[in-house]
């Protein structure tokens, strides 16, 4: 424990006093490719000796990645010169790397080296009912309305996606479901889907034996693997950038999808991958010849005490938010009858944002992402429960106890201390351990931000479709989940006296 609070006051206090070392912060979107590169990237910053590199994984979709860039929250990811073009800039068409950059350079960015492979977007069926139906190109679509297309979020929004495709080929299908792409897979193998996009460099294409659609009308242009970065990172990091530079047509396609295989089928782990391919081992047989851990191995990973220490900093540190601004609105909405209803009516407000567009605001609004906008999340989430309880518990104290203490000459604040909060102790800390335990599950979403948390795995899982790596995330916020329910009932044992116990707290 004592170190735990060592570690945790470092962490508060290091961004404050201008010690931390320089740092290199890297992105990756959701899904393997991604994860591989950026990866790849950290450990070339890494050996250049520099700064350190920080990858955080899974931020989410393109604009996530985007706003974190241009805020500086991030100096460089993994990118597409058609994604850049078409989903960041708005341009018509993907025009050379010069071009490209000169219109980067209007949000002080740019793009740069090539890392030799090209992985385009595609639509893709089983063999089996693609050569049942006669489909072989796209267009062939239309044909067949009755087909069940799962698409992932962001090509159904993005707009170089599912909507310009269903116009440039006329198709059909007025209802098309939004799934995870690493599901994607499981639900077209098991026949509940027909259809699904994928990118060209999956490397389960070939182990669910799937037919790639012709892009017969030539929608889909080259999406050149490149390094989007801050335009001063080179200036800020020579040697880092030098490094980064000599990446450049290193990688061909079907290295790419020997690592993707490496990931996905094999289960190893993206640092190892990385590592394999920059010290030229051949790591895509080498991956092909590993099997996949226990649940105990991928549990107690190495990785285990650092999330662990991680989720206990965003849940903690928001709860105590919570409490320090939670209880005072409590009392407030309990004196004001008029200010009762905006403060309950805010804090229930709040808890409706989905925590997805919550967090990509707060993202916006600091102009970064990690630690602070998560828990400022957090924080926001876990003060209906708190507010709501100390309202409730001292309304139910009686107004004869009150008009007693007043008559026998305790003021306003003496009464609300000695008598008014001791009899609603129970209740309100019902309400702190409610936000707690949703806070604990809640804080899994932080790992979308880069705020690290069990939530690394969980999005990791879902990257690879590894169930045994989405149970190592989840079954630890669980255990933490119930451990918190200890912990509070013990605290109800120590704090509230017998005969207060006798009577169950009020529901807030």
């Amino acid at each position: 424990m004592k170190h735990f609070l060592l570690r945790l006051l470092a962490l508060l206090l290091t961004p404050a006093l201008g010690l931390a070392q320089p740092a290199v912060n890297i992105g990756s979107k959701r899904f393997t490719e991604s994860y591989i590169l950026a990866e790849i990237m950290a450990r070339t910053v890494d050996t250049a000796g520099e700064a350190s590199a920080r990858h955080h994984q899974g931020l989410g979709n393109t604009a996530i990645l985007f706003a974190a860039l241009k805020s500086g929250a991030i100096q460089l990811y993994p990118e597409y010169t058609g994604t850049i073009a078409f989903e960041l800039l708005g341009l018509k068409s993907v025009p050379e790397r010069a071009e490209l950059n000169r219109e980067l350079a209007r949000h002080r960015l740019a793009a740069g080296v090539p890392l030799g492979f090209s992985n385009s977007y595609a639509l893709a069926m089983l063999e089996s009912r693609a050569a049942e139906l006669g489909i072989t190109r796209v267009s062939d679509l239309a044909a067949h309305p009755q087909l069940v297309l799962a698409l992932s979020q962001e090509f159904l929004n993005r707009k170089d996606g599912w909507p310009a495709l269903k116009l440039s080929y006329r198709l059909p299908f007025p209802d098309v479901r939004g799934l995870d792409h690493g599901l994607a897979y499981e639900a077209l193998a098991g026949g509940r889907v027909d259809v699904m996009d994928v990118y060209s460099t999956d490397a389960k294409i070939v182990r669910y034996r799937l037919r790639v659609l012709r892009d017969d009308r030539g929608f889909f242009p080259a999406y050149d693997a490149v390094i989007l970065f801050r335009a001063d990172f080179p200036a800020s990091f020579p040697r880092s950038w030098q490094a980064l530079q000599g990446l450049q047509g290193r990688i061909s396609a079907d290295q790419m999808t020997a690592m993707n295989a490496a990931a996905e089928l094999s289960a190893v782990s993206f640092s190892a991958i990385a590592e394999d391919f920059l010290v030229a081992r051949p790591s895509a047989t080498a991956a092909m010849q590993r099997e996949r851990g226990s649940f105990l191995q991928a549990l107690f990973g190495p990785d285990f005490w650092r999330l662990t220490e991680q989720h206990l900093v965003l849940v903690l540190v928001s709860l105590a938010l919570g409490v320090l601004l939670g209880v005072p609105l409590g009392i407030w909405a309990d004196r004001a009858p008029r200010a009762r209803v905006w403060i309950l009516g805010g804090a229930g407000v709040l808890q409706t944002v989905p925590a997805l567009a919550l967090l990509a605001f707060l993202i916006a609004a600091l102009d970064r992402i990690g630690t602070v906008p998560a828990i400022l999340a957090l924080f926001l989430y876990s003060l209906l429960p708190i507010v709501r309880n100390t309202e409730s518990g001292l309304a139910g104290v009686p107004r004869s106890l009150k008009d007693a203490a007043l008559a026998l000459g305790l003021g306003t604040g003496a009464t609300l201390r000695l008598i008014e909060l001791p009899l609603a102790a129970r209740t309100l800390l019902a309400g702190i351990k409610t936000a707690a335990v949703i806070n604990i599950g809640t804080a899994t979403i932080a790992a979308f931000v880069g705020a690290g948390g069990y939530g690394e795995r969980i999005v990791a899982g879902l990257a690879v479709n590894d169930p045994v790596l989405l149970l190592a995330g989840a079954v630890p916020a669980a255990v933490m989940a119930i451990a918190a329910e200890g912990v509070f009932s013990t605290l109800d044992r120590l704090l509230i006296p017998p005969g207060l116990r006798d009577q169950p707290p009020r529901p807030g």
